[in-house]
Parts: C-alpha cells; structure tokens; sequence
C-alpha cells in the first residue's frame, strides 16, 4: 500500500490571501483529502519588512472562510513544527554549515555594492549577470564584513532533468545555474533553502505550486543532492490571468483578494467551484460539489494553459448556490449584510421565506440585502420610482387598490393577488399599472418578488400602512 501523501501550502503573509494562493491550497487540500494524506499549513515568514501578524490572520481567515482545514500547522499543532520559518532559523544554519563542511557551499563576503557593480558591467555587454564565483575558494577574510553563504554549483556541466506531474519531463542545464545565495548574513534562508529543508524535515511528498516556480525546482534539486536528501514529486499549476488577459495581480485586479469576494456577497462553495475550474477540468461539468471535488481530483486533469478570471462565471455559479443551498443556511449568511444595512433579523421567523422569494432575482448577498432590507425597515420611496409609478394616475390606482386590499382576509399571496387583478379589471388597467405604484409604496423601489408574495411577506397592518403613507406625501 502506498504511503499516504503529505503536501503542503506555504504561502509569505505579505498580504491578504491571493486567489492564486487560493487554488494553490485547494489543489494540495484535495490531493490530501483524496488520498487520506496530510495537508500541511506552513508561514514562510521570512521576510520581516512585509510579514505581519495581520496578513498571518488573514491568510488564516481566508483559508477557514474557503472550508480548507489544515492537518498539521498555526493553531493545530504537528510533530515536525515549527511551522513559521522564523521559529526555525537553527535547522537553516545547521545544514547550511554541513555544506560548508562538505565542501559544497561557502560564505561569500562581497558586498551589495561590488555586485552591482559588476551587474552594470554585465549589463553594459548586453549579458545576463552570473555571479562569478569571486568567494569560492577565498581564504581572506576581509575585516568588518558579514557573508552571506552560498552553494557551490559543481563546474562539471550536466542536465538536470525531472518528470513534473503536470508538464511531463523539464531539463535544464546546471551551466545555467549559478553559485545562489542559500543563507543571508542575518541567518535568514533564501527561498530555494528554507523550502528545501522544511519540505525535507516535513517528508513533504509533492511539492504543488504556480508554475512561476519552475526555474526554482532546479536549483532546489542540486541542493537535495548535495543534502543527500529524496526530493518530492513536483507539480506546477497554469497562471491565472485577471480579465485584462495579464497574470492576477494585487496591484492591478481587486479580484486577487480573496476577502473581497466575501465582503461582495460571493459565498465560499461558489468561490472554491469558481477556482477549482481555473487549471483543472472533470468533462464538461461546470457545478461541482466539494465531494465531487474530492472524489474527482487528480493532476493528471490539470492543464498546462493558463485560466482566465471569468467575472460572468463566478456570479452564474453564486446565484446557483443561492438557489440551491438550504434557504436557512443562506439567511444566517444573509444576517451580516442586513446588520451592515442597519437591520437586524437574526429573530425573524420571515427570513427564510424571504431568502426563499428573492433568491431567483438575487446573484450576490449584497444584492440580496438590498433587496431585502425594505421587508424589515421602512426604506425612502426611491425618486425616480416615485415619479414614474407614483403620479397622478399611479395614485388613483393605489388608492383603488387600498380599498380592496382593506378586505383581504386572510392575508395571503392568493387573496392578495385576487384582490389586485380585481382592482384591474374594474379599473380598466392593466394588472402592472396596479401593481407597481403598490410595490413602490410599500417597498420603496420598483423590484421585489411577485407583489402578492411581496405584501403578504409584508403583513396587511404594515403594507397598508405604508400606502397610506405613500398617498398622504
């Protein structure tokens, strides 16, 4: 039987959680949970300018917000923690000295400034700049300097080659590569290192991530054969790109943001369906279920093309899970909206026929709460409506149609409509000419679920007090 998988997410809290980010932990959490494996949460929070407790949280609150628990890491705990690459700055400086023992790295005292001199000359030549190997074998050590440590790339050239699970075999040749930098002076690992040993110490067994990482996996398997170390599997996942065609970016596509999705009404199942297809494919099916998901997943449905952000598709997939969902669940999702509109319904025995009655015409939660919001509170009639529904001959027709709703008994959508269809045809219009001066009365705005659902939801005390209301301004 094979061993079960242990992958990883080791995402820089630099910021909020990136989609891209995102699809990277979806990916890794689905292999584990298929396979019965380990899904791993790792901070890779070397960078002490950026990295902040906020971004941790965020990163913590995105991934809880998508539903992808973590089996080992921040706030779970696990038998090869730490898991903040700041909590582990000995083990970096322990390997780094075994390969400066071995031959195979060395410390380097050049300074910023001597290599960027040098990277101008190169630059001047029209060449790529390529450390030269100036510290290899310096036996100086020049007074009041610190060095950084780096790894001797053997001078025999060869091709490195590997089988990604995603894009099949990649070689490159280590006359490419250069003498990188593994540790900084200040004991701070470089990217290539501090996953090197965290994946080893962790017996990470596939490594998944974008494929920007690529170039990266070469030097990292140069260091797993200096270490003596079995590297994992490897696999890289397309770009995603925004709308513009360009890679996701924080700086030019607010829809990098995770959060952002949250706080725009985008439930999480719509989101992670949403990110799943962005890379991956089961047929045609569009709507996936987590289960499915579960069920389905494997790297060899991942493509190799890049995924473009489809703002169409996600509020398509939302509106589904809207209307698909339990309304119960939808209305306690609901409530944060309708409190951030001044509206607290969490007491409400209406809310679910509510959610129920405008989740055809509803593609966000926070169009939802617009929506819903005139059931709870009284709303201002809105301008324009009132101009158009509420003029001379759209009072006429309300004042019709109070008197007959005043004898509406019981108070339900079908004596409601009765009533109004009667007001139509004695009156000589046509059933919307009733309707609509009746739904901007009560509601405020011309939209809202059919009106006789609309005002039994209401209440009879309630809706004919607001067309009083409505005909007294």
């Amino acid at each position: 039987m094979a061993t079960p998988p242990r992958v990883r997410f080791a995402p820089s809290p630099t910021g909020y959680l990136h989609i891209g980010g995102a699809r990277t932990a979806l990916f890794n959490w689905l292999y584990a949970r298929r396979h019965a494996g380990k899904f791993i949460l790792r901070l890779e929070d070397t960078d002490r300018e950026r990295s902040t407790e906020e971004s941790v949280q965020a990163i913590l609150d995105g991934l809880r917000w998508l539903g992808l628990d973590w089996d080992e890491g921040p706030g779970v705990g696990g038998p090869v923690g730490p898991y903040f690459q700041t909590e582990r700055l000995d083990l970096y400086r322990r390997e780094a000295d075994a390969l400066i023992g071995g031959g195979k790295a060395y410390r380097c005292y050049c300074t910023k400034e001597e290599l960027e001199e040098r990277r101008r000359v190169f630059e001047k030549q029209k060449r790529p700049y390529k450390y030269e190997g100036t510290c290899r074998n310096r036996t100086d050590i020049p007074p009041g300097r610190t060095a950084v440590v780096r790894f001797r790339m053997p001078e025999v050239d060869e091709t490195l080659t590997y089988t990604d699970e995603v894009l099949g075999r990649i070689s490159k040749q280590t006359s490419d590569l250069d003498d990188f930098v593994m540790l900084r002076a200040d004991g701070i690992p470089l990217y290539n290192f501090g996953c090197v040993v965290d994946d080893h110490t962790m017996d990470i067994t596939l490594v998944v991530r974008g494929q920007e990482h690529i170039n990266s996996t070469f030097p990292q398997l140069m260091l797993y054969r200096a270490l003596g170390w079995t590297p994992p599997a490897m696999a890289h996942l397309p770009l995603i790109l925004g709308p513009d065609k360009e890679k996701l970016s924080k700086r030019r596509h607010p829809e990098a943001d995770v959060m952002l999705h949250r706080s725009n009404g985008i439930l999480p199942e719509a989101l992670v369906n949403f990110i799943v297809r962005l890379g991956w494919s089961h047929g045609n099916d569009e709507v996936i279920s987590r289960e499915q998901m579960v069920a389905w997943f494997g790297f060899d449905h991942v493509g190799s093309t890049s995924g473009v952000w489809n703002p169409e598709k996600l509020l398509w997939l939302n509106q589904h899970y809207l209307k698909t969902l339990p309304p119960l669940d939808i209305g306690a999702r609901l409530l944060p909206f309708l409190a951030a509109r001044g509206v607290d319904a969490a007491r409400d025995p209406r809310l679910e026929r509510i959610v129920l009655a405008l989740r055809e015409r509803s593609k966000t939660l926070v169009e939802m709460a617009d929506l819903a919001r005139p059931f709870f509170v009284r709303v201002p009639v809105d301008p324009k409506a009132a101009a158009k529904h509420l003029d001379h001959a759209g009072k006429r027709a309300l004042a019709l149609a109070r008197e007959a709703l005043h004898a509406v008994q019981p108070w339900t959508t079908l004596g409601i409509d009765a009533a109004l269809k009667s007001v139509s045809e004695a009156a000589g219009l046509g059933m919307g000419k009733v309707a609509q001066p009746v739904r901007v009365a009560t509601m405020g705005i011309p939209v809202s679920p059919p009106i006789g659902e609309t005002l039994e939801l209401l209440g009879k005390v309630e809706s004919l007090e607001r067309i009083e209301a409505a005909l007294a301004s």
